[in-house]
């Protein structure tokens, strides 16, 4: 009989060869983890490599279990015996444990008490941050739903004001900060109204942007292009994040026979989409780390504290079926009232299916997910690095059509228009002019001016 015919194809499990009386620990911590996780089993006589070995005393050994978990977990979690048979009579036990309701559940032994969690296939102690995460779990509750101490009169909601009335046509009452879960009867913010008020007071809730000069961030001389810091309300952190990119991502362009292609670096619909997840789902316990969003020559990181919540590796599983599962309901659902996701939860599949439909796209191009218990990172490959087709010389030719002139001022502008931090230099090369023949244009223009220096500059037309 083949392991998944006992246990099925997607339930987590752990192999014990035989019970170990004397050394509970070492699958108690598994009962622990499993009842603090989404549930599991354990099965007694079986080998690492999946050799049925079965049990000497099956029915003693499972009053042992009984036992054991009865005295030595707390508190004690639901759990199912059963006995299978297997080739030439032999006996196995399969203890089932269920997913619990009173987290956290320790495991008692030596003088200490210890709770476990579930990562990957592994059973490990939880930190500091997944105990109180636990105790909120245990309560029946979460983070973004708890009272804070900051008061309702003290802060404004205007980001909050401006995307509903643009998304609904209503105004926002000052009621709905209740019935939103932002705030209680008694005129104080839930965490999650915190987050979402103009001036979140929550500093462990800021946006780090970089343009890292390379493929890493050693990137030589200059090791950034650019870089920001946005701190505010989170509705505020969605668009500075999204300015950011498209300040920093490129579109280039090539003439067909009867119209022209633009070809994105950066797909818009898919780091919208990952951006609201990496700051609806975050894990806000976790002080002294940000929402990342870091920007390579060949790729765009977008990175979040807090692994996935029930535990598992996103790198182990199908991301096209995961279910949706909310570390802040609260918040996720205000983003959802405001148009920034569904509650179904389909992010995965917007992230990579926005990619599919992209001209220079393959599977290589595919955007990927990394995730231990600490982190999760979403990674979008940018579309147009090491892009084959000569689309400079269509972008020349693109130029010299649509300004319909010679006139090389007018040629700047439209450059300009199409990429505000466009160098001299790239001008130079699409025009086909010298480099020196630029600057001397532009400063005779008084129609066009550079606003601050070097990479993090941009053009305006005046």
């Amino acid at each position: 009989m083949n392991i998944r015919d006992l246990i099925g194809e997607a339930t987590e499990y752990d192999k014990k060869l035989e019970l170990e009386i004397k050394k509970p620990k070492s699958w108690c911590k598994s009962v622990s983890a499993f009842a603090n996780t989404l549930g599991g089993k354990l099965i007694f006589g079986i080998a690492d490599e999946g050799q049925m070995i079965g049990l000497e005393n099956p029915e003693q050994d499972a009053e042992k279990i009984s036992e054991i978990i009865k005295t030595r977990l707390d508190p004690i979690p639901e759990f199912k015996l059963s006995f299978h048979s297997v080739e030439n009579g032999k006996i196995l036990i399969i203890l089932d444990i269920f997913k619990g309701d009173e987290t956290p559940y320790y495991y008692s032994g030596d003088g200490t008490m210890e709770a476990y969690v579930r990562v990957g296939n592994e059973s490990v102690k939880a930190t500091a941050t997944e105990l109180k995460r636990l105790v909120l779990r245990g309560k029946n509750t979460s983070y973004d739903s708890q009272i804070s101490t900051y008061k309702v009169d003290d802060y404004a909601f205007s980001k909050l004001r401006e995307r509903y009335k643009k998304w609904t046509g209503t105004s926002f009452d000052e009621k709905d900060l209740v019935s939103f879960g932002l705030a209680n009867e008694h005129g104080y913010l839930t965490n999650a109204g915190a987050l979402i008020a103009d001036e979140n007071p929550i500093r462990c809730s800021r946006l780090f942007c970089t343009r890292w000069n390379g493929l890493n961030k050693m990137g030589g001389t200059i090791d950034a292009f650019d870089d920001a810091e946005y701190s505010g309300s989170v509705l505020s952190l969605i668009d500075n994040g999204e300015a950011f990119i498209k300040r920093n991502a490129k579109m280039m362009w090539r003439k067909t026979a009867n119209s022209r292609e633009e070809m994105p670096e950066y797909v818009e619909r898919s780091y919208h989409e990952a951006l609201v997840n990496a700051l609806a789902h975050r894990d806000y316990l976790v002080n002294g780390s940000e929402v990342h969003i870091d920007i390579y020559d060949d790729r765009m990181e977008i990175y979040s504290p807090g692994g996935m919540p029930d535990g598992s590796v996103i790198q182990d599983r199908d991301p096209l079926t995961v279910p949706s599962t909310r570390r802040n309901p609260v918040l996720a659902d205000v983003f959802n009232r405001l148009g920034y996701m569904e509650r179904k939860g389909s992010g995965f599949g917007k992230i990579i299916g926005g990619y599919e439909y992209q001209i220079n796209y393959d599977e290589s191009k595919k955007p990927t997910f990394r995730s231990d218990r600490y982190q999760f990172t979403v990674i979008m490959p940018n579309l147009n690095y090491n892009v084959t087709q000569d689309v400079t010389q269509d972008v020349t030719q693109d130029v010299t059509q649509d300004v319909n002139s010679n006139d090389l001022d007018t040629q700047i502008i439209y450059l300009i228009k199409k990429d505000d931090k466009i160098s001299t230099e790239q001008m130079s090369k699409i025009l086909e002019v010298s480099t020196r023949t630029i600057k001397r244009h532009i400063k005779e223009m008084n129609n066009i001016k550079y606003i601050g220096s070097g990479y993090s500059g941009h053009w305006e037309i005046l």
